[in-house]
């Protein structure tokens, strides 16, 4: 089982520390007891204060902590909500978290800011030199203030190096349901949507910009090709193109690549426009010929062959699981 903590804030915005409390406990438990099996229960929740004292919200609702925040000195997950819109304000008020904050992290635990929480993840250093997110009426601000971040306000939920970051508030939604299907596998996942009556993980604003398809890695030349690809993967690209982007000689950069990412450039291309096509199938009706356009192929039967050797279904089944009703019905349940 996973210890998994989350962080109450005085004046924080309640919803974002509530929602994840509940899909974690959710996880492996809540579907099983619908169905009359015994729960496996795949994270344990804890809350905590920065002094074990209750907290209230902007609206006068009072949320009582389990411990204080010096009593967990280990976690698997660790979540900072958002707070007031006033950053100098709380980040004075809760500067006790920040230390906290990068004693968890160094010691393995993913930390994830929903919402203005990236602001702390940001205060800490953490973020530096790493892909975020934020609401987007704040983005720009937080970028002045961290330009070291590499900020996204595009996407919903953002991973770099077990640091994840969620765009708005029921983006907690988003960011806690990755975090099930990461560490519990698709399925549990799907079931812990299921049983709560949620989608699945959004995974961008836009539909179409990705989260990071590579390991954790430091290098800057291939971390900048990552963000480029992530918004240019539909076009046609070489390597040659992608090597001069990094500065360096093609078979130097696809050594680089390959080190930093786990991936050869063209699979991780095609890692990106499958990503792209899986987060349209879930919301679009667009018939599937068209969506393999978008992403990049105009071969459709190689795009469907791609599609299913990366996912172990053919569009069609993917929209059929995971699409909206409005959008399986308009789209028609089964079409290729």
């Amino acid at each position: 089982m996973l210890d998994v903590t989350v962080v109450l804030l005085e004046d924080g915005l309640s919803s974002t520390a509530i929602v994840p409390v509940e899909i974690f406990h959710a996880a492996g438990a809540l579907w099983n007891d619908l169905h009359g099996r015994p729960a496996e229960p795949a994270f344990r929740v804890t809350t905590v204060s920065l002094d074990g004292a209750p907290v209230r919200n902007p609206q006068g609702v009072g949320l009582a902590p389990h411990a204080p925040i010096e009593a967990v000195t280990r976690s698997d997950i660790v979540v900072v909500p958002t707070s007031g819109l006033n950053l100098d304000l709380k980040l004075s008020q809760h500067g006790a978290l920040l230390p906290w904050l990068r004693q968890r992290h160094a010691e393995g635990a993913y930390v994830a800011g929903v919402c203005m929480g990236a602001a702390y993840l940001a205060e800490a250093g953490l973020l530096d030199g790493r892909l975020a997110t934020t609401h987007w009426a704040v983005a720009d601000g937080l970028a002045a203030r961290y330009p070291r971040v590499c900020w996204r306000p595009e996407l919903f939920v953002t991973e770099d190096s077990r640091l994840l970051c969620s765009g708005g508030l029921y983006a907690a939604m988003d960011l806690s349901l990755y975090l099930v299907e990461k560490l519990c596998g698709h399925e549990v996942a799907v079931q812990t949507a299921k049983s709560l009556l949620l989608p699945m993980p959004r995974l961008s604003q836009s539909g179409y910009a990705m989260l990071p398809v590579s390991r954790p890695h430091e290098d800057a030349r291939i971390r900048e090709v990552e963000t480029y690809l992530q918004g240019a993967f539909r076009e046609e690209l070489t390597t040659q193109d992608l090597a001069e982007r990094a500065g360096l000689a093609p078979k130097t950069f696809v050594r680089h690549f390959k080190a930093a990412t786990g991936r050869l450039p063209g699979a991780y291309l095609q890692a990106l426009r499958v990503e792209a096509a899986k987060a349209m199938l879930e919301r679009d009706a667009k018939p599937v010929q068209q969506i393999s356009v978008e992403v990049g192929y105009d071969d459709v039967a190689f795009f469907r062959a791609l599609f299913k050797r990366s996912t172990g279904m053919t569009p069609a089944d993917y929209r059929a699981h995971f699409a909206p009703m409005s959008v399986r019905g308009y789209a028609g349940i089964g079409r290729a």
